[in-house]
Formats: structure tokens, C-alpha cells, sequence
């Protein structure tokens, strides 16, 4: 398996234009190299990115513009702290083994996870399907994090069958058209080990006397033209079958938000 050094920061922030197919392969924090597991593998970005998100996460000036916490927390209401606060309060103070957060997030929230990672002397994997996300999430961690960044789409997860003890998507399936969403859900459902627990913060429908009902309804069917699917079904409507028993939730801010948590 090959690896590449990465002997600085400076040198890490411009892979992609001296290692364009590097990160179809994982960048190890932990000591510094990149290898290629999926060696062999076309990793293609999902079509409903390119053409829905390009202003969101595809653009390189998108990272420029939404990288600030006060900005993530804006779009959210105010609530994006609440929202991590309780994804980590569900998965524990401590990590041991191993855990998936599936998407990288502006903000701090995959810090946080890594605080966590760190208490429990366990390790954390970062998928995503796009370089520019996964870079920018690279310039945020500590060097040394016990973490490793993945590049791969959530529908197609290259990973082992029941290979994690928790995984956590944080306000990703509400981007994603059905069919993607389903098979994100099969996929996470499936590398996570039985017993283990899969942490889902999402939108959800807001309670009929919240403002927000119409007044958000235009704006995220115009920006974000998956994101009412959330409102008008449940997310166990994209659980595999098995899934279906062991699910709770929780909603926050009039409903608009959700935390749903699978026993696997």
C-alpha cells in the first residue's frame, strides 16, 4: 500500500493539487500519512451535490463562506450548540473502539466528537465524498487526532460489515433525495456492530403554531429541495427493515429539529 509524508500543513492544504487522487484514500492523523485502501475504486460525487449543494460544499469559495461557527448557528436558529451538545450527550463522554461520523460539518461538532474519542482512547472515521470538505476538516483537527478521513460516498461505504461501535450523521439526510438517503441508512446500518447505536440529527416538522412552519418552508424548498421530505414522513420510512424496533426520538425547537437514536 502506498503512502505519502505529509511533511507541513502548507503541504497538506494543497493535495489535491499535487495528489489529485490522494484522498480516495484516507489521511491518518494520527501519524501524518495518507495511504489508498480503495485502490482502484471511481469515487464519483453524487450528481444531487453537483447540481443542488455546488454553493454549499462543492464550490472551493464555499468553505471561505460557511466555515464560521456563528454562521452555522445562525442557519440553525441558534440552535446548532443544543443540537451537538445533545448528539454527544447521547453518544457518552467517552469513545472507546471505534466511531463513524458520516459527512464532515462546519463548525465545531467533529472537535467536540474527537474530545471524546480522545477520553475513550478510541479512534474516529470521517467519510465524505468530496476533497475539499475532507481538507478543510484535515486544517481544523489537532495533528495527532486519533482520526482518520475517508473519502467515500455514504451510499457506497467501503467499510467492513459491523466494523463500529456508534456512527453519527449530523444533519446530512435531509440534503440527500430518497433513494440516496436509503441507501446512506442501509449502509450505516450495516457497519455498525449489533448492539452498537446510530445518533441521526436532523430537521423535522415543525409543531402547526411555529412560525417557522411557513416561514422556512419556501426558503428550504428553493435551497435545500430534499429537506421537506423530513417533514412529510419519518425518517424510519428509510430504515432498512431491521432497524425499525429499536428507534426513538426527540424533537427540539418546536419540532423543527429531530435526534433520532437506532440500537443496532
Amino acid at each position: 500500500m502506498a503512502e505519502v509524508k505529509l511533511a507541513s500543513r502548507h503541504e497538506s492544504i494543497s493535495l489535491r493539487r499535487r495528489l489529485p487522487n490522494a484522498l480516495a484514500g484516507a489521511i491518518s492523523l494520527a501519524d501524518g500519512s495518507m495511504a489508498d485502501p480503495q485502490f482502484g475504486r471511481h469515487i464519483k460525487v453524487p450528481q444531487y451535490l453537483t447540481a443542488h449543494y455546488w454553493w454549499a460544499y462543492v464550490h472551493p469559495r464555499a468553505v471561505w463562506v460557511f466555515e464560521r461557527q456563528w454562521l452555522v448557528n445562525l442557519i440553525l436558529w441558534g440552535n446548532f450548540s443544543r443540537l451537538r451538545d445533545a448528539a454527544m450527550a447521547e453518544l457518552g463522554d467517552e469513545l472507546p473502539g471505534t466511531t463513524l461520523q458520516v459527512a464532515c460539518v462546519y463548525g465545531d461538532l467533529t472537535s467536540k466528537l474527537i474530545d471524546r474519542v480522545v477520553a475513550g482512547r478510541g479512534r474516529l472515521d470521517i467519510v465524505d465524498v468530496l476533497p475539499t470538505q475532507l481538507e478543510n476538516l484535515h486544517r481544523k483537527l489537532p495533528q495527532g487526532a486519533p482520526a482518520r478521513l475517508l473519502r467515500m460516498d455514504s451510499a457506497d461505504l467501503n467499510l467492513a460489515e459491523a466494523s463500529y461501535d456508534r456512527a453519527l450523521l449530523f444533519f446530512l439526510l435531509h440534503e440527500q433525495p430518497g433513494d440516496h438517503r436509503a441507501r446512506t441508512l442501509s449502509e450505516v446500518f450495516r457497519v455498525v456492530k449489533p448492539g452498537g447505536k446510530i445518533v441521526i440529527v436532523d430537521y423535522a416538522l415543525p409543531r402547526w403554531w411555529h412560525p417557522l412552519r411557513y416561514l422556512w418552508r419556501p426558503l428550504l424548498a428553493t435551497l435545500e429541495p430534499f429537506a421537506l421530505d423530513l417533514w412529510r414522513r419519518e425518517i424510519a420510512h428509510w430504515l432498512p427493515a431491521a432497524a425499525h424496533s429499536g428507534s426513538r426520538k426527540q424533537s427540539f425547537f418546536g419540532g423543527l429539529y429531530q435526534k433520532v437514536v437506532i440500537t443496532r
